[in-house]
């Protein structure tokens, strides 16, 4: 303590990016009111969603007008229930791309095709710059598919040809809030490892660190999860959330529903703020 009394510290700024916007009427209405309160400053689009209209592409748009609220970001989508953008894509199952586990699967035996992969993320980030009159100001992918073998190669290179001044999502806990009893956090970490050396030869920009990764099934009430995300996360560092309304569309594409209500009701409460505050943490400004 000096004469002038305690010196505080400036707040970390971080990113708290909401994912899939475009899967359903619900999960957009309850992403863009969490952005309008201030409470997001990120949020990841699916354009393969079947609920990235026009005009709810516009209606998300249209909350950066006068002042920047949000980073508006290309959530790249390689997995079922959603179908492929460009023509002749494979393999599918019944018109969609592959489900999650054998996605992965695919992609650590390398039976995936990179010129296709390349094909479909373009066509993804063109579908992006065409509904938002933009190129994304950052990019990731949905279930973290972009971190996966032969994926991420496809995935940083379109980046890195179309959008270089984008930075992407690696999903590397930040090193002192690694447990390694948290598997799927774990798993994401080995994951990361390969994409972010890969991005850093390209050039290509980074978060330093990433949170939010939990059992969605888990007992353990979203407001006591949240304040554990914060702990260690640097300057810069992105947190992953989910909030949303559940309607019919979002039951019928995801078995997360519930959950992202439960997420909504806690970042549009009192207890939010208070964790921001009592961390030292504020959102980032976008620019």
């Amino acid at each position: 303590m000096n004469a002038a009394g305690p010196v505080r510290q400036a707040p970390r700024h971080i990113w708290l990016c909401a994912d899939d916007y475009g899967i359903s009427p619900a999960v957009n209405e309850a992403v863009r009111a969490l952005i309008l309160r201030g409470r997001l400053n990120a949020t990841s689009v699916m354009m393969a969603g079947p609920h990235l209209t026009a005009e709810e592409a516009d209606a998300l748009e249209m909350l950066n007008s006068g002042e920047t609220r949000v980073a508006i970001g290309l959530h790249v989508t390689l997995t079922a229930p959603f179908k492929p953008l460009s023509p002749g894509f494979a393999p599918l199952r019944g018109g969609c791309f592959l489900p999650q586990n054998e996605m992965m699967r695919a992609a650590m035996a390398r039976r995936l095709q990179p010129e296709q992969l390349v094909i479909e993320i373009a066509t993804q980030l063109r579908a992006f710059a065409e509904a938002f009159g933009h190129l994304p100001d950052f990019l990731d992918g949905h279930q973290h598919v972009h971190l996966l073998p032969q994926v991420r190669d496809a995935f940083l290179k379109v980046v890195a040809e179309t959008a270089p001044l984008a930075w992407v999502r690696q999903c590397g806990r930040a090193r002192s809030a690694r447990r390694l009893s948290d598997r799927k956090a774990l798993a994401l970490d080995v994951l990361s490892l390969g994409l972010k050396r890969k991005a850093a030869r390209l050039g290509i920009a980074t978060n330093p660190a990433f949170a939010g990764a939990y059992d969605f099934k888990s007992k353990t009430g979203f407001a006591k999860l949240f304040p554990r995300f914060l702990t260690g996360l640097p300057d810069g560092g992105l947190i992953m959330c989910h909030p949303g309304f559940v309607d019919a569309e979002l039951g019928r594409l995801d078995s997360l529903t519930t959950q992202r209500e439960c997420e909504f009701a806690y970042f549009n409460s009192d207890d939010f703020t208070n964790a921001l505050a009592e961390h030292g943490v504020a959102l980032a400004q976008p620019r």
